[in-house]
């Protein structure tokens, strides 16, 4: 399936009143992936967890990824692409790419922690709201993905870290990818901003790197910054690179991203609202372009 029509998310819904075990026969009947990373030695995955947490933005359209057909539909296009390899998010929206039978043979990540809604005095301590290691295990997903902020002001990031801690342990023990996503954060008019300086993500870097008792199954995704070499350097673990926000100059934050993919410890790409909301709205040509850089 390449669109997701009206058809199709009345379908969804009318499963989901019908017949709601549907979706626990289809994560049992799934076809696998032949492996982690395929023969390229490198990852792509596309993510869609923003919504759960509320942040719905997507250049300069707030509400972009809020029609949920709009978003399916896009995720559809872009996971039939050749070379993009799976795809991160919630419960909700991998249970609809299930039913649209979009999942077969893809890697998939669950998004555990989605606590931290973007905008609230509470966002620092991102509680485990979405997948934990046993319904990651149960439904046979590759992995599970979890956000950790550190906000030197706010001891909610305490709480957050242990969390992590905690989900990291329970994912090795299922042998399955923990993905941490690391930054240094801090509040700027009440508003939860993170610090993209070199400095800041080698040190977000180190302490994600230390989290739980195992570093076996553990991969870091880090946001792309100028000085790429002294964060990568910071690191023996696996590093997939994040995508980021819409950005209006597409060709430069391409050429960040290929240079940063020279690196040995670069073993692939999340990309979400950068592929699925690009500026000429023409996802294929965004997924390509990516993949082409893999």
């Amino acid at each position: 399936m390449t669109t997701v029509d009206d058809t199709a998310i009345r379908r969804i819904i009318d499963l989901r009143v019908s017949d709601p075990q549907a979706i626990a026969r289809g994560w049992g009947a799934r076809r696998q992936p032949d492996r982690l990373v395929g023969p390229t030695g490198r990852l792509m995955l596309v993510a869609a967890d923003h919504p759960a947490r509320g942040a719905l933005r997507a250049g300069n359209d707030p509400l972009a990824m809020a029609d949920r057909r709009e978003l399916l539909s896009r995720m559809v296009r872009a996971l039939a692409r050749p070379g993009v390899d799976g795809v991160l998010g919630t419960a909700d929206v991998l249970d609809d790419l299930l039913l649209l039978g979009a999942l077969e043979g893809k890697v998939v990540i669950g998004s555990m922690n989605r606590g931290g809604l973007a905008g609230t005095s509470f966002e620092i301590d991102d509680r485990f709201t979405g997948y934990d290691a046993a319904s990651i295990a149960r439904d046979r997903l590759q992995g599970g993905k979890m956000l950790f902020r550190i906000d030197p002001e706010d001891a909610g990031t305490v709480a957050t870290m242990q969390a992590c801690a905690g989900a990291v342990t329970e994912l090795a023990r299922a042998e399955v990818m923990a993905m941490v996503e690391p930054f240094i954060s801090r509040r700027e008019d009440g508003r939860v901003v993170n610090d993209l300086s070199t400095a800041a993500v080698v040190r977000s870097a180190t302490v994600a790197a230390g989290l739980a008792s195992t570093s076996a199954h553990t991969w870091l995704k880090l946001p792309v910054v100028e000085d790429m070499d002294t964060v990568l350097a910071a690191t023996t673990l696996p590093v997939l690179l994040l995508g980021g926000e819409v950005a209006s100059d597409q060709d430069a934050q391409f050429a960040l991203w290929s240079k940063a993919l020279t690196h040995p410890a670069v073993r692939g790409m999340v990309v979400g609202r950068s592929l699925l909301f690009p500026p000429d709205a023409d996802v294929e040509s965004a997924v390509d372009a990516t993949v082409e850089m893999l």
